[in-house]
């Protein structure tokens, strides 16, 4: 096997998350490859990298191809490496199945698909993964390994489930954003300065999201904490836990991307 065990193609905010996230936990620089046109954007001390896959070495030999590019090119994309049959095909690609890498890979091709989602840059990111059926189980721990350098995983065995997963955790960090927004627009129609009412809406969601790290407690029991009977958190959440409330809004918004996660896998 080559030395360089890891090729990484596309080097862009989710690529570049993940080898930063390797190389923190001390993998070396000589174990890894990168195949990205922008050598500004994927330049890492010590690691090699080329603008194009004809432009790999001869004899190379990767024990993971890691599919870093964005769907509308993957079908362009993934064929140049199809030549590297003995690898693990890892795909972050959001909607590509695991059928149609595997078609573009050459049909007999070892495929893990993954959905990461961007709190990835800052080592907190939650990360689905689905395989194939050409997917050893040393393949699987590489690639659990591989994700699991910049947060949580979990693997399903139905791919379908991908597709939820998307709504939720793909997409989720979105909401909570705007969830951020909304809060600090809200202090301001009540009267709060805008500056203040933005630096209270992020802190509180972040102190919030740690708390929930840190405490084990469910979130329904942290909710129960906040809450005193007849007090103001009580007045908030009757409006929000009401039937046409925050809870079925997500459920119609969970359902909307779920849809189109599966619309654009085809």
């Amino acid at each position: 096997m080559s030395r360089r065990q890891i090729l990484l193609v596309g080097c862009g905010k989710m690529g570049g998350a993940l080898l930063d996230g390797w190389l923190e936990r001390g993998l070396s620089p000589l174990d890894i490859m990168v195949v990205e046109p922008d050598a500004a954007v994927g330049h890492r001390p010590h690691v090699a990298i080329v603008d194009q896959a004809s432009s790999l070495p001869g004899g190379f030999d990767p024990a993971v191809v890691v599919l870093a590019v964005k769907p509308q090119a993957m079908d362009k994309v993934a064929p140049a490496y199809a030549g590297y049959s003995a690898a693990v095909f890892l795909s972050i690609a959001a909607g590509k199945t695991l059928e149609t890498l595997g078609r573009l890979l050459g049909g007999q091709a070892a495929v893990v698909r993954a959905m990461p989602n961007t709190p990835a840059a800052v080592r907190r990111g939650m990360t689905v993964l689905a395989a194939n059926q050409r997917v050893s189980e040393a393949q699987r721990r590489f690639c659990g390994d591989l994700l699991e350098a910049v947060g949580e995983i979990a693997w399903v065995g139905d791919e379908a489930l991908l597709d939820p997963v998307t709504a939720v955790s793909g997409s989720g960090p979105a909401y909570v954003f705007l969830l951020v927004e909304a809060l600090a627009e809200a202090g301001a129609a009540a009267g709060l300065p805008d500056d203040l009412a933005a630096e209270l809406a992020r802190a509180t969601v972040v102190g919030a999201a740690e708390l929930l790290r840190q405490s084990g407690l469910p979130p329904d029991q942290l909710r129960r904490n906040v809450t005193s009977p007849g007090g103001t958190t009580a007045a908030a959440l009757e409006l929000l836990m009401a039937d046409d409330g925050l809870a079925s809004l997500m459920r119609r918004a969970i359902a909307a991307a779920t849809r189109r996660s599966r619309e654009l896998a085809g």
